[in-house]
């Protein structure tokens, strides 16, 4: 119990929602040197004094939520605000998701080359983990970043992501540089197996990458090979090698795509329990929605995409390659990928920018073509780089996997300006919100306890972080204030620039970034740290 007579600030008059999903109980919180100083309830003596009071009267008291999948690392120096995460309450952002991350160093500078998750005005000189933390902190973020290493960036580093296996000398390299990763501070590594170049790797590559992360003490997270028709053997491969390893695995965005494949994930969950009960370390995490949103590249067959972008818009504009490349397209169309569904996002200007917001089955409708050759044609106009909205998940697999006790709630979102161009997914404004308005409060999937969990202590779990994801004496003060009653997300796919509403207050280490519902100003985030790797690297 502290001694402390005045306090740095107190949260007064909540309901506190410790984040292991206990019930709430009326309390209040003293806040000193960015921690939890003291948790005072009604009947514990005098109520906490502050220098500065947070009015949580009639409010819930949570945790800062902390999202698992973000895109951040390649859009928090644009807008370091954070405007949409702070507006859903989310303090920590977990980055270097699906196989991407801005280190280690690419000194032929081909990540530039090869990332569709670049976003256009990404400033980002590819470096080591230090430097991308020296650029982040120079930004002065509002929220905290914990990176992870991705695994596309290993391979374009070492073999300039070529289709083929590493020489036992390039294996060698990327074990060192995902190492030297651990060293400096990341928490995890991740792999992208949907798309190139990490889709060329071989389940031997990935083992032998997984086992050094474990042995650094990493969490593996994956964009695993397959979420439609094949998703079940890619939970096994993904399942077998955190087994391998004796690792932490953290299944990206559990879900199943394509109406054939809906029910699957129910199968996936098993599969996962199954695992937990040989004693595999496995969870997942999942968004609240229905539609996923990745890059017109990653429906495309696998080797037009070896050498990346620019080979293959060579391919496209060679007419037998470019009939190959429509031939595997209009496959996966035929078999787990629904054109009516797959909607254009967000494309830098050109000849298809008026066209964001349509179909490419609409587009080829209105250009006398087949839904293939209208993606093709969109590619080639704008240098591949093209991000869609893809519609195919059903309701009920999404409810199945949000219950499942060993799933946490995760964004796949981006920090994004409060106002842009484009249609993004409404995950980056509304994932948080969504989940305690629509899930919790409208149809009570979850209690808000469980959801509250879902958001603070399994994610923090998950990362081993001890002082984050929960309310005790001790931890972090990254706190959320919030209504329960009218927590809302307002985005939507036709009208995705709305920040979410109900958040009263936000502090990031004790420090207000958002009070009586709007930002402060005040950018105290950092990029936090793990300790060293445990025991050396095995070679």
């Amino acid at each position: 119990m502290s001694t402390v007579t005045e306090h740095d600030t107190v949260v007064r008059g909540g309901t506190l929602i410790d984040g292991t999903g206990a019930p709430g109980y009326r309390a209040d919180l003293g806040l000193d040197g960015g921690r939890i100083t003291r948790i005072a309830r009604p009947a514990g003596g005098d109520p906490p004094k502050g220098r500065t009071t947070v009015d949580a009267s009639g409010l819930a008291v949570t945790p800062g939520f902390i999202d698992l999948h973000s895109h951040a690392d390649f859009s928090i120096e644009g807008w370091p605000q954070a405007t949409t995460q702070l507006h859903q309450g989310v303090t920590t952002l977990v980055t270097g998701n699906c196989g991407w991350s801005p280190f280690p160093q690419d000194p032929a500078g081909l990540l530039r080359e090869w990332s569709d998750f670049l976003a256009p005005e990404t400033g980002w000189d590819f470096t080591d983990t230090e430097g991308f933390a020296a650029t982040v902190s120079g930004a002065r973020p509002a929220v905290n970043l914990a990176l992870q290493v991705g695994h596309a960036a290993l391979r374009v580093a070492v073999m300039e992501g070529a289709e083929r296996p590493p020489e036992p000398a390039e294996l060698g390299a990327m074990r060192a540089l995902l190492h030297a990763a651990a060293a400096q501070g990341a928490y995890g590594f991740s792999t992208g197996l949907i798309y190139a170049p990490g889709s060329f790797a071989t389940e031997e590559e990935v083992r032998a990458l997984v086992a050094e992360a474990a042995a650094a003490g990493l969490l593996y997270s994956t964009h695993m090979r397959n979420e439609s028709g094949a998703l079940l053997p890619a939970v096994r491969e993904a399942l077998g090698a955190a087994e391998a390893a004796g690792g932490r695995l953290e299944i990206s965005h559990l879900k199943a795509m394509g109406p054939e494949n809906h029910g699957s994930v129910v199968t996936a969950l098993a599969e996962l329990d199954r695992a937990r009960e040989r004693g595999v370390d496995a969870t997942a995490d999942v968004y609240p929605y229905t539609a996923s949103s990745t890059t017109l590249t990653s429906r495309l067959p696998l080797w037009s995409m070896d050498g990346g972008p620019p080979a293959l818009l060579h391919r496209l504009a060679d007419p037998a390659d470019r009939e190959r490349v429509a031939e595997g397209l209009r496959a996966r169309f035929g078999r787990d990928v629904d054109p009516e569904g797959v909607i254009l996002a967000e494309l830098a200007d050109g000849p298809y920018s008026g066209a964001v917001g349509d179909s490419i089955a609409e587009i080829g409708r209105r250009e006398g073509t087949d839904p293939a050759e209208a993606a093709l044609r969109v590619l080639a106009a704008h240098r591949a780089s093209v991000k869609i909205v893809n519609h195919a998940m059903s309701e009920e697999d999404v409810v199945t996997v949000l219950r499942h006790p060993m799933v946490s709630v995760a964004s796949d979102g981006w920090v994004l300006r409060p106002q842009g161009a484009g249609l993004p997914h409404p995950r980056s404004f509304g994932t948080y919100p969504r989940v305690l308005g629509r899930y919790v409060r409208e149809l009570g999937v979850l209690d808000l306890p469980e959801a509250v969990r879902k958001m603070t202590g399994l994610p923090a779990r998950r990362l081993g972080m001890a002082d984050r994801g929960r309310l005790a004496e001790g931890a972090v003060a990254d706190i959320a204030v919030f209504d329960p009653g009218t927590v809302a997300d307002r985005s939507t796919y036709t009208d995705p620039w709305q920040l979410s509403t109900g958040f009263a207050a936000v502090l990031v280490a004790g420090v207000a970034v958002l009070a009586d519902g709007s930002p402060t100003g005040a950018r105290p985030g950092t990029v936090l740290r793990r300790p060293r790797p445990r025991r050396p690297a095995t070679r």
